[in-house]
């Protein structure tokens, strides 16, 4: 069964070449050109994936992937002309697992769709099935990609979820900043990206008040779970 794509934008001639290219590596694509119909398709037809961008008519972007998350946690890219550090930051911050710049490379766009869907589906479901790792508070269900404080769900974006296993399977451990976004966006590390720093800061906020309590900072050298 081929992989939907759910592209999302108000531009007919970037939808029609996001299409083009996706479909010649057999996705099948769902094309929205505003945000009720965004959420429309996300709940009725089910996308695996999808391409989101932020200035759509209806609802914009980011309320619309706000809804999406209150519902699903299947991966979100968001593409978007607005390219300032502090636009991506902020649509990472409420849920997108990528972000990609106008304009961009379609061909780049489809790699990372199989990045994103690798990680997410192939990564995320894994051979470990049945598998619970416990580190304090905190449970990881492996199969069910859920995690746990104290019995309730804390929910996750893929990346975030892909960071906790990762942690959670070496509680203890430091771990690089190549080693974690190699890990959890399966790409090669790029230099200075910030991505990890978002991440472990919403991470943080979702496991406690204190965001110190669980994920640990060791300057210069990376990150580790504490037992």
């Amino acid at each position: 069964m081929n992989y939907r794509v759910l592209v999302a934008d108000d531009e007919k001639e970037i939808r029609n070449l996001l299409r083009l290219y996706l479909e010649n590596e057999s996705f099948d694509v769902i094309e929205c050109g505003d945000g009720p119909s965004t959420l429309a398709a996300i709940r009725e037809q089910k996308p695996d994936i999808c391409l989101l961008d932020i200035m759509m008519p209806g609802i914009d972007g980011l309320h619309v992937m706000q809804e999406i998350r209150r519902e699903s946690n299947i991966p979100i890219m968001i593409i978007s002309a607005r390219t300032a550090d502090a636009e991506r930051i902020l649509g990472l911050n409420l849920g997108a697992d990528d972000y990609i710049p106008k304009p961009f490379n379609p061909l780049e766009v489809v790699a990372r769709v199989k990045s994103n869907i690798r990680r997410f589906y192939d990564l995320g479901s894994g051979t470990r099935t049945g598998e619970v790792l416990k580190v304090r508070e905190l449970e990881l269900d492996t199969d069910s990609c859920l995690l746990t404080k104290d019995g309730t769900p804390v929910e996750l974006t893929s990346v975030e979820y892909r960071i906790m296993e990762m942690f959670m399977r070496s509680p203890g451990k430091v771990f690089t900043k190549q080693q974690i976004y190699e890990y959890a966006w399966g790409d090669e590390y790029v230099v200075a990206d910030n991505n990890i720093m978002v991440s472990i800061s919403k991470l943080r906020t979702k496991l406690d008040d204190d965001p110190s309590r669980y994920i640990k900072t060791l300057r210069g050298l990376g990150y580790r779970l504490d037992r």
